[in-house]
């Protein structure tokens, strides 16, 4: 079987691994193809070779252009994009950053992020599945909320990022779970909704009391045998609950989507119907997807892309304005 050429690729390359999208004539969707080295274990140098592991298959005897978002075009890893700052369409007139890369199959596109000064906070790749879900719902006012490792909450108005916030919810909850003296009693792979919903309020309340009810959480597992369920669905409440009581100025009395993977958007969900807050779930790899063809799309419509009819292309480090 002959595998196909692309005529694209649309590539989201996080700190814990990548995903790229192969396309072929017409936009057609050729493939899927994922990796587990994500930007954190990888040096500079390795960059383009586990690129290349990836999607060589694929490659033709000409440039195919690669549009890449998400931690590859931060700060000490390929090359930095300069951030776009609030308030700004998520991506559009903002810079893209092209590399000259080794393989000369290659033409490679990193989308910039988006940073804010007060307070200072900064999203790579967020910016790319805002912009996506913006593409399909170009009315949208209210809040995004783009639950991961690091959650983002984020206002949109009149197609803008206006601000945002991060909160290191997940990372806690691993380097908890994983890391400290709570890892033996959190170990359990069910799930009780009823113990999450009831800490999710507790967070909320008294958010000063979380030092005292993590070591209770171990206490009560020794002493009073609590279920490893229970224990890991009351860590996970708290510390959901805790972030929404510092992310209140944020949802309330907003429209609010939730951008993310299906069981951890389903978590913040529940967390903001204890607080009668209705939320629109969306899978965050279609906006993924959806903003790197909007981007591909504005390249294209700026001639910045290296067809045999276009010429002028921009040369290693330098930055070009395109609108989507």
């Amino acid at each position: 079987m002959t595998t196909q050429i692309a005529e694209w690729i649309a590539v989201d390359w996080r700190a814990s691994g990548l995903r790229a999208w192969v396309f072929g004539q017409d936009d057609q969707l050729i493939t899927t193809v994922t990796s587990d080295k994500g930007t954190a274990s990888l040096e500079i140098t390795e960059l383009e070779r586990v690129l290349l592991d990836l999607i060589a298959p694929f490659l033709g005897d000409t440039k195919t252009p690669v549009i890449c978002c998400g931690a590859v075009g931060a700060q000490q890893v390929w090359q930095e994009a300069a951030y776009a700052k609030v308030p700004c369409e998520p991506m559009s007139g903002k810079t893209v950053l092209k590399i000259t890369a080794t393989d000369p199959r290659l033409d490679i596109f990193i989308l910039a992020g988006v940073s804010q000064d007060n307070p200072a906070d900064y999203m790579s790749g967020e910016e790319t599945q805002i912009a996506g879900y913006l593409a399909e719902n170009p009315k949208f006012d209210g809040v995004l909320c783009l639950p991961d490792n690091h959650t983002k909450w984020v206002h949109i108005s009149a197609g803008e990022i206006i601000s945002f916030r991060t909160f290191m919810t997940g990372e806690i909850f691993s380097l908890l779970s994983e890391q400290s003296g709570l890892r033996h009693a959190v170990q359990d792979q069910g799930w009780d909704e009823a113990e999450f919903e009831n800490t999710v309020s507790d967070g909320m309340s008294s958010p000063q009391m979380l030092s005292a009810r993590l070591f209770g959480i171990k206490a009560e597992g020794m002493m009073k045998y609590l279920p490893s369920v229970t224990a890991k669905s009351r860590l996970s409440g708290m510390l959901i609950g805790i972030e929404l009581a510092g992310a209140r100025p944020y949802w309330l009395g907003q429209n609010i989507a939730i951008i993310g993977e299906p069981n951890l958007s389903a978590l913040y969900a529940s967390a903001l119907r204890v607080q009668d807050v209705p939320a629109q779930l969306v899978n965050s790899n279609q906006m993924t997807l959806r903003g790197l063809k909007s981007a591909y799309k504005g390249l294209l419509n700026r001639q910045l892309l290296p067809f045999s009819m276009q010429i002028g292309h921009p040369i290693k480090g330098t930055r070009s304005e395109f609108g989507m």
